[in-house]
């Protein structure tokens, strides 16, 4: 692996957006409304390619049983199961306004339930929801169907409960499998419930199964991180998604209760990312980007070789870049040259739809320069190179003189090695993997504006 040296160590200890989106969700305003959004979903209905264009759809299940300290996510903490009932209720009214204004039977190539906690919703919720969805779109064969799943929420049973329902791929949370972190962090769950679920999955014949962890938890090394990693190795999950922890206690309560004497610094940090590249390039797995590792047969490796590769609000995806309707309370959706989000707390969001609204409280409209600018963004942090003429016929720019600040700017990079800077092209190298968020930083205009990264998570 390239080694890295203090100096880049040090310049780039910096906060920096991860570009699930660009403009990044913290740029939406209150300004954007129900209305702009509205307009959004009638300009898809009667458009040129109105129908043509399979939808994403994502559900946020925002209940979980206990708290997890490192947690970040939208979500309600609570053992009372009879939540679920009148969440899905409100759920279904949600997707009555949408099918009102974009037709129903709309074809859905991607389905993701998120949270929080899906597997939260009894079997027969979770039948529901979906029997919902099926009423009004139109999931087609060959689709990603996804579902997070806690592993101390399901069994052997359930997963082929999720398999008849349709689900072709599973995530599940492991975040570490050692016992000190756990504790730390507050989420036991044994090596060997994951392993038996894992085989389970297998054996009822799930697509792709994926493992997320994550590196800066307190009491972690780069040592124990290796255990961790031969574990997963031998785990071999089709896909794993391997996220550095952003400690941001004075966003999110829960982290207060982490002690920040525990948590690894910098050097470790970047140990325990270089060691676990280094662990699955050679337990066989293709390095896809940033924070996802594949097996080579894996849909996600294929779509990287072939240049098909995309990023949205769950990470990459072979998906192309469709239209998202996020559902749910906070879900985040992405129509035509917007994006918009819903209410945060669950008492707006239901008291909205209660008054036959939707849910959404901001968002925003994308400019023709935003656009260009996430094309670049998107294509860095996907392909890892920037092509010029590919921006410039789509966006009708000259890309040398648009971003010379920016092409500038990155001279510097190149002088450390991260990029090559070309007359056609900027080319991420093998180090600048290490920091591609810092390289897709340069072409943030918000940033540029605005020094005060404080929101986002570190870059290593």
């Amino acid at each position: 692996m390239p080694a890295i040296t203090t100096e880049l160590l040090t310049k780039f200890d910096v906060s920096g957006p991860r570009y699930t989106s660009y403009p990044t969700a913290d740029r939406f305003v209150e300004a954007f409304g129900q209305s702009d959004y509205l307009q959004a979903l009638d300009q898809r209905r009667t458009g040129p390619a109105a129908m043509a264009l399979p939808l994403s759809l994502y559900v946020h299940i925002p209940f979980c049983e206990s708290l997890c300290y490192y947690c970040a996510c939208n979500k309600i903490i609570t053992k009372h199961h009879d939540r679920s009932a009148p969440y899905l209720r409100y759920l279904a009214k949600e997707v009555d306004l949408h099918v009102q204004h974009i037709g129903a039977g709309q074809s859905v190539s991607q389905l993701h339930l998120g949270g929080g906690t899906p597997t939260f919703f009894s079997d027969d919720e979770l039948s529901d929801l979906m029997a919902m969805l099926r009423r009004n779109f139109s999931l087609v064969p060959g689709g990603e169907y996804s579902i997070e799943v806690d592993p101390r929420t399901v069994t052997a049973d359930r997963l082929a409960h999720l398999a008849r329902l349709g689900f072709n791929r599973l995530s599940f949370g492991v975040q570490d499998f050692d016992p000190l972190v756990q504790k730390a962090v507050h989420r036991v769950q044994p090596a060997s419930q994951v392993f038996a679920l894992v085989e389970a999955a297998r054996g009822i014949g799930f697509e792709s199964i994926n493992v997320d962890l994550i590196y800066g938890l307190p009491k972690q090394t780069p040592e124990s991180f290796d255990r961790t990693l031969a574990q997963v190795a031998e785990l071999r999950p089709d896909r794993i998604a391997l996220y550095a922890y952003a400690h941001l206690p004075e966003r999110f309560k829960p982290q207060r209760r982490i002690i920040a004497i525990d948590l690894p610094g910098a050097p470790n940090k970047v140990a325990m990312l270089a060691r676990s590249l280094a662990a699955f390039e050679q337990a066989g797995y293709v390095y896809v980007g940033m924070d996802h590792f594949a097996l080579p047969n894996d849909a996600l490796a294929v779509a990287k070789r072939q240049g098909r590769l995309h990023r949205n609000f769950q990470g990459y995806s072979t998906q192309p870049d469709c239209d998202l309707i996020g559902l749910g309370v906070s879900a985040i959706g992405k129509v035509g040259a917007t994006y918009s989000q819903n209410a945060k707390s669950l008492e707006e969001y239901q008291d909205l739809l209660d008054h036959g609204h939707l849910p959404v409280v901001r968002g925003l409209a994308v400019s023709r320069d935003d656009l260009a600018r996430r094309a670049v963004i998107m294509a860095l942090m996907c392909q890892g190179e920037v092509l010029f003429e590919s921006i410039e016929l789509a966006h009708l720019i000259d890309f040398q003189d648009y971003f010379a600040a920016e092409l500038e700017a990155l001279r510097a990079m190149q002088d450390q090695g991260l990029v090559t800077v070309g007359d056609g092209s900027v080319q991420v190298t093998p180090m600048g993997w290490f920091f591609v968020r810092g390289v897709a930083m340069v072409f943030d205009k918000y940033l540029q504006a605005d020094r005060t990264r404080a929101r986002f998570s570190k870059i290593i």
